[in-house]
């Protein structure tokens, strides 16, 4: 019976090499298809005898190119996605979160130094009122800080609509019942669109909860009923009562959407709209 291997085919007639070109045997490779119930493992002697090699240093040489061949293209491949570029787009999107956040705390305690009337009742202030406060009252450094605060959050701004138009596209089913923003957010906490499509509903649910999802499992505290969808209006602003049904709704229709989103990559609207339905029903107090 023949048997395809990466550096030939063998049968009872003997080897038939398939050359030594790396590029070539990682394509051969690729392409191979062998059930493990008809594999039949193989010593490095036989690609010897077909002439591949000569050594068994040659030939684990040889299987390294190739796999490294394999790797390399396979990482392309992945770069290609469609969801790669939002993936960093929300991940950058964090990070000036975190930075504006930071340099808003600092700023504000340097200036309560220099301002003892700056007390906790102002900077309880929105964001945006206090560091126009701060504006005001600040000179040298401080003033500069707080300038560079106002270009990073107005970049900010920008990237975040980026962000939604391009979830738009990516996830044009997911974001349609999350918006384009919290489905970004859900698909940068699953590491892709691959592995979101992959989540069940109840994984969905509680995603981005973690730190709550383990406190419950270590100590006993009351589970989470939902996660990064809260911050969605449907979640957030439910009735107490049935927040968490809605929340369990709204996970299972976007577990839909995201395979979805996937397999189709288009809008599916008979889907859309019979999921808008379940989760209007869902938001009913009874």
């Amino acid at each position: 019976m023949l048997q395809r291997y990466w550096f030939g085919d063998v049968d009872e007639q003997g080897c038939r090499a398939a050359g030594t070109d790396p590029a070539a045997l990682a394509l051969r490779a690729a392409t191979i298809r062998t059930g493990m119930e008809s594999y039949v493992p193989i010593d490095w002697e036989i690609a010897r005898d077909c002439g591949v090699v000569r050594t068994r240093a040659e030939y684990v040489d040889l299987l390294r190119s190739v796999c490294t061949t394999l790797a390399r293209e396979k990482i392309a491949r992945s770069y290609q996605a469609r969801d790669v570029e939002l993936l960093q787009m929300v991940r950058m999107l964090d990070e000036l979160d975190n930075v504006i956040n930071l340099l808003q705390e600092r700023a504000a305690e340097w200036y309560q130094v220099t301002n003892p009337s700056f007390s906790r009742k102002y900077r309880s202030l929105p964001a945006r009122k206090m560091l126009n406060l701060i504006q005001r009252g600040a000179r040298g450094g401080l003033l500069d800080v707080s300038g560079e605060i106002e270009r990073l959050t107005g970049t900010r701004s920008r990237l975040m609509r980026e962000v939604s138009a391009r979830a738009d596209e990516v996830l044009p089913n997911t974001s349609a019942l999350i918006g384009g923003l919290v489905a970004a957010r859900l698909l940068s906490r699953a590491g892709g669109l691959s592995a979101l499509a992959r989540m069940p509903g109840s994984t969905i649910q509680v995603l981005g909860s973690e730190r709550a999802l383990f406190s419950h499992l270590r100590g006993g505290t009351p589970p989470p009923k939902h996660g990064i969808i809260f911050q969605h209006r449907r979640v957030h602003n439910a009735p107490r009562e049935v927040r968490g049904r809605v929340a369990r709704v709204l996970a299972a229709k976007l577990a839909i959407a995201a395979r979805l989103d996937y397999y189709r990559g288009e809008a599916v609207p008979e889907f859309l709209n019979a999921a808008q339905a379940r989760i209007d029903e869902a938001g009913v107090t009874a």
